[in-house]
C-alpha cells in the first residue's frame, strides 16, 4: 500500500463545500472520482477540513492510500488533466503510512477579504465582500488581537460541530495569530487568521463581529465578554463564505517518506 499527500487549490463557487455529497457536485467528490478512474480502486480521501459552499482554497491538503503504481508527478498532471478547471492540484508527494490530511494538520490559515473601493472589478467579485462604508480599522485591529490565545468560541460558531468532526462538542480552541491589514493596492481589508483548528462558521462569525466593530456596534473589549457569555446571537453576523479563503495547512514534515 502506498500513501499519497495533495495539495490543492480550488474557486469554491459552484460547488456545495468540501464533503461529499449525493448528486451535488463538491471538491471531495470531483477528486475522488478522478482518482477511482485512474485506480480502479475505491479510494477514500481525507480532507484537511471541510470548507463550505462558496469558500475557496489555495492549499487546502488532502491524503488518500492506493496500490496504484502511478508516481505523485503522475497523479498530479492526471488530476489536473481530468479535473473541472475550478480545481487544481498544486502538489502531489508520497508520504509515510502514518500522515493523515485531518489528523496529522498542525494549523490553518484563513484570509478574508473585505473589498472597500466604489465599484468592485469583476475579476474579483466571486472572492471578496463589498464593503464601501465607513469603518473604525483601528477598533477592528484591537479587537481581531483579542481573538488570539485558547478561548471558548462558542459565540463565533454555528449551531452544531466543527469543520473537523461533528461528534466535537468543545468550543475551545486555539488561536495562533491574526492580522487585519490593507492590501497593496489599498482596495481591500484582509483578516488573516491562524489556529489550530476552527468551528464551523467560526472565521466568518469573527469577521460578522469585526464588522460590529468597525460601525459602532460593538466595542473592542465585548469580544471577551462574548468569550464568557457563549451566545452566539450576541455575536456579528455570518458574512457571505465568497471572501473566505483557506491559505494553507500546516503539517509535521517528519510525516514525508524517508524523514527520520
Amino acid at each position: 500500500m502506498r500513501y499519497f499527500k495533495l495539495t490543492i487549490a480550488y474557486d469554491g463557487t459552484d460547488f456545495h463545500g468540501w464533503q461529499m455529497q449525493a448528486n451535488k457536485p463538491t471538491i471531495q467528490g470531483e477528486i475522488v472520482h478522478v482518482l477511482q478512474r485512474l485506480t480502479q480502486e475505491r479510494i477514500i480521501l481525507h480532507g484537511a477540513g471541510r470548507t463550505d459552499a462558496g469558500v475557496h482554497a489555495l492549499g487546502q491538503v488532502a491524503s488518500f492510500r492506493t496500490q496504484s503504481p502511478l508516481s505523485a508527478q503522475e497523479f498530479q498532471r492526471a488530476l489536473n488533466a481530468l479535473l473541472p478547471p475550478a480545481i487544481r492540484i498544486v502538489g502531489s508527494e508520497e508520504v509515510g503510512p502514518d500522515f493523515n490530511a485531518r489528523w496529522s494538520a498542525r494549523g490553518k490559515t484563513y484570509r478574508y477579504r473585505l473589498y472597500r473601493g466604489k465599484v468592485v472589478p469583476p475579476a474579483v467579485w466571486r472572492y471578496v465582500l463589498h464593503y464601501p462604508f465607513p469603518l473604525d480599522e483601528d477598533a477592528m485591529r484591537d479587537a481581531a488581537a483579542r481573538f488570539v490565545g485558547t478561548h471558548d468560541f462558542a459565540s463565533f460558531a454555528a449551531s452544531t460541530g466543527s469543520e473537523d468532526d461533528e461528534h466535537e462538542h468543545s468550543t475551545e480552541r486555539e488561536i495562533y495569530s491574526t492580522e487585519l491589514a490593507r492590501s497593496a493596492d489599498n482596495e481591500e481589508l484582509l483578516f488573516t487568521v491562524s489556529g489550530r483548528s476552527f468551528l464551523r462558521y467560526m472565521v466568518r462569525k469573527m469577521v460578522g463581529t469585526l464588522l460590529d466593530v468597525g460601525r459602532g456596534k460593538l466595542k473592542p473589549e465585548d469580544i471577551d465578554r462574548l468569550y464568557e457569555i457563549k451566545d452566539r446571537s450576541k455575536s456579528g453576523p455570518t458574512v457571505p463564505p465568497q471572501g473566505l479563503v483557506m491559505v494553507e495547512v500546516r503539517h509535521e514534515e517528519a510525516w514525508r517518506v524517508g524523514k527520520p
